[in-house]
Parts: structure tokens; sequence; C-alpha cells
């Protein structure tokens, strides 16, 4: 396994700034945090709100809703822990399905099977609200859902994979279980979605949402049809086909709904996929017998390890086109290349070890952001890839907004861990380093097994639950 220094081990912003340096000339890490006053507690004027700080928080699938769609318990208190963060902008919070068959896992908040799912939508935000009053903040914020269709990676129904897939795929196929008797959607069937969609935002609309997100990233469906090069007919081929059922879901939602804004989460490059090596180390999977590579999205096909930023920034286009201004980066897909779109040091119980530094993955994440708001810089973009950065993340995040290379600092694993990271930060208290996330993945080894997704070492409300020492036993080994 290849070795490489946690980021906790770093002795100053310095030493960790000349590590970055390695994947990046000018990548670096504020020596000092500023709190409120400094970058990130600038007010940002986004979708007509100003809000008052760059935190935002990334949407999640929690696998702690009812089989019927509603939120529980547990997802109550996830949101309500969300508003504690005091981020500005809380992206979606959740995935939502669109329909029951769109889940990636059987509890997964969805439309369809429950009457009153809006009423459910309605008391996500009243957590949110809850958990902001009990922070005393009273200052503006943005709230939007996230609209999923799983795709591929459909999972409604407890260990019974149920893809639905945009074309065939030489490696993801094998991956997921595709037989071939599994049917690629047919143009009759892909039109009926973007009506799944409007239902959705109306319901978000209804609820109080500000936004709906249309999930294009993570190798979900309309991520998977950027990738359609070698399906043939109207939703494939060319960079219109590969986009047509985006465009009419933004269509369809925009005749609905015209005052309902709208956010995009994006994947802004796919990768090569990976699999486990004999040595439990991540290795790409036979890429040499797959060149050139014409299944993936924003990367070089004869080198499929490189990002290509050519349709990626037509993607750009087309969301400046559609007058959509709101844009979650991210990488990859956890499903094909985890150590990418999720850098941590330790793998989920299915995955791999990094076979690489995982602050390489974390560099790749911010030059892509770098890269897309150097070009369009009047979209407001949202980073990812920080949490692995762990005690030196609001460093990075500064330095970054600070430097106008990013808009917002995304936050996902972090705050299921340590939701006040954000609000700390702003007011220029010590970070609690026992709350911080040092990605063990947990959270990630307990939805595969079919248990919610918490942070099981260090949240008290998911560790000292029967399931916290089965999801210990279940962590990777090597070899």
């Amino acid at each position: 396994m290849p070795r490489f220094h946690s980021p906790a081990t770093f002795r100053d912003a310095a030493a960790l700034a000349a590590k970055l340096r390695e994947w990046g000339p000018d990548l670096g890490c504020d020596e000092t945090l500023q709190g409120a006053k400094g970058p990130l507690g600038q007010e940002k004027e986004v979708l007509g709100r100003t809000l008052k700080n760059r935190f935002a928080i990334h949407p999640m699938e929690g696998w702690d809703g009812g089989g019927d769609g509603m939120p529980t318990a547990a997802t109550l208190r996830r949101w309500h822990r969300f508003g504690l963060s005091s981020a500005s902008l809380i992206w979606g919070g959740e995935a939502f399905a669109v329909c029951p068959e769109a889940r990636a896992n059987p509890n997964q908040l969805h439309q369809g099977s429950h009457p009153d799912v809006g009423q459910g939508l309605a008391q996500l935000l009243a957590a949110l609200r809850a958990g902001r009053q009990e922070a005393r903040l009273d200052e503006e914020f943005l709230c939007g859902l996230q609209l999923t269709h799983s795709g591929r990676w459909a999972c409604p129904t407890p260990n019974t994979p149920t893809p639905r897939i945009a074309f065939r795929h030489p490696l993801l196929d094998a991956k997921v279980g595709v037989e071939s008797d599994v049917p690629v959607l047919t143009d009759e069937e892909l039109a009926d979605i973007p009506a799944l969609y409007v239902q959705a935002a109306l319901l978000a609309q209804e609820a109080g949402f500000d936004f709906v997100d249309i999930k294009c990233c993570h190798g979900y469906l309309l991520h998977e049809f950027l990738a359609a090069h070698s399906r043939p007919g109207p939703y494939g081929s060319s960079f219109a086909g590969r986009t047509r059922l985006f465009r009419e879901i933004v269509a369809a939602i925009r005749q609905a709904c015209p005052a309902l804004g709208l956010g995009v989460r994006f994947s802004v490059t796919d990768l090569f996929p990976y699999v486990k090596g004999e040595d439990g180390v991540g290795v790409p999977d036979a890429m040499d017998a797959h060149l050139p590579y014409e299944h993936g999205f924003g990367l070089d096909p004869q080198h499929p390890m490189q990002a290509d930023f050519t349709e990626p920034f037509q993607f750009l286009d087309l969301l400046q086109e559609l007058d959509i201004s709101l844009v979650n980066l991210t990488a990859s897909s956890p499903y094909s290349c985890p150590h990418i779109s999720r850098p941590a040091a330790f793998p989920p119980s299915d995955g791999y070890f990094p076979p690489e530094d995982p602050l390489a993955a974390v560099a790749l994440h911010l030059n892509a952001a770098r890269h897309c708001k150097a070009a369009y810089p009047d979209l407001v973009f949202v980073g990812t890839g920080y949490s692995y950065l762990q005690e030196w993340l609001p460093h990075v995040a500064q330095h970054e907004v600070g430097l106008g290379h990013v808009d917002f600092v995304g936050l996902g694993r972090m705050v299921l861990a340590y939701p006040e990271m954000p609000r700390d930060v702003l007011a220029g208290h010590d970070l609690q380093k026992k709350r911080i996330c040092r990605t063990f993945s947990d959270c990630t080894t307990a939805p595969r097994n079919g248990m919610a997704s918490g942070c099981w070492p260090l949240d008290p409300g998911y560790r000292e639950q029967p399931e916290s020492a089965i999801i210990r036993d279940l962590r990777p080994r090597l070899p």
C-alpha cells in the first residue's frame, strides 16, 4: 500500500501547503484563520438571497428514511444538525428520488409511495429551522432539495439491485449485475421521466424549498447519460442527444414552477473505473484492454485517468444558456472510482485502499473548481473534497474562497460527525478535534450493509447503538 501522511500529522499549515503543491504549484493553505471577518464570512448574493457565509451542506442519502419515503426521527435529527452548522447554503441536504424504483437504497426518501410525502419534506425544513433557532441564527439562508433518479445504481428492494441503464457499459454492467436480458431504457420510457421531476419539484416548492437540484453526478441516471456516446437515437451519441433528457427536465420544471430556483450537482470528470487489487489496494480495471475508453465524460479517452474539460465546459455553457447559475462540482462516482469521488484514508467494507495519497484526490477537486471558476466567473460554484483535510479544512477553504477559486465550501461527511464546525470556524473558536471526521468510511460501510449512514465512530447518537460494533468489524484490513 502506498505510504502517506494523514493531514492530522502535519505540524502546521505551511507543511500542508508544501505537500499540496506537489499536485498544483499554486495550491495552498492559509496559516491564520480570520473567522467571520475573513473570506468564509463574506456575503454572497445567490438566487435573490444575501447569504452571510461561504459554507454549504452537501446532499446525502441517509439510508434513514421509512420504506414509504417519509422521514424518520433519524432523518429529522440529521436535518436539525444541519441547522446547527450555521451554513448559509443547504444544498439539498438529501437525495430525494423521483419515484420508488429510482431509489438507490430501500430507505431513501422518495415520492410515489406515501400520499403525505410533501408534508414529510416540510418536516425536513422545520427540523432545519429548529436547529438554526437553537444556534441563535436569524440571518437568511438558502435551502434546496436534490432530485435524483439512480438509474444504473437503483436498488429499491433490499439486496436486489434493479438497474435502469442508459447504455451498455463493458465494465459497469458486470459490477452492478446487469445481465444480457436487462433492457436499456427506451426512448419512450425516457420521455415519461420529466413529469416525475415536475411532480417532485412541485412538492418541494409547496414544502418551502428555495430551489431544486437536478442531480447530474456520481454515476446516476443523468450523469450516465452525459457519457452515452454509444447510445443511438435522440438521447445519445452527440452532446445534444446526451443532454436531451436533462434539457427536457429543466424545461418541464420551469414551465410548472417558474418561481422555483434551479441548481445542478455535476461530476466534472469521470475517470476510469477502479477495482480492488490482490493486495487490497485499488487498481484500474484492465484499462489497457479498454483503450480508447469511450464510456466516460470529462476525460481523455486515450488517457482516461486525465481530466479533459472540453465537454464539461460545454455543459457549463448549456447551464448558462438555461439561466442556471448555481453549480455544485464533484468528480467521478463513488461506485466506480471512490478514491477520487470521496477522498479517504480508509475504504468502506466493499472498497479498496487508496492507490495514492488521498490529498491527490483533494487536489483534483480543488483544481477542477479552479478551472471552472476561472472560465465561468459569473456562475456560483460549490466545491467538494474538503473533509479529508480534517483540522486543516478551514485553512484550505479560506485560501480557496479568498483567492476567488470557489464560491462555497461544501461539506458532507464532516457535518455528520461535527455539524458545528462551520459555526466554530466563523466564531473564531478552536476546533473540537475529537469530533473531526477521520474518514474511516463507516458512514458508507453502514449503508452498504443495510444500516443508516451516520457517523458511527464519533456521533454519540450512533456510536452507542449495537450496530456500531458490527460496523467496526466490517472495516477492511490489508492482507
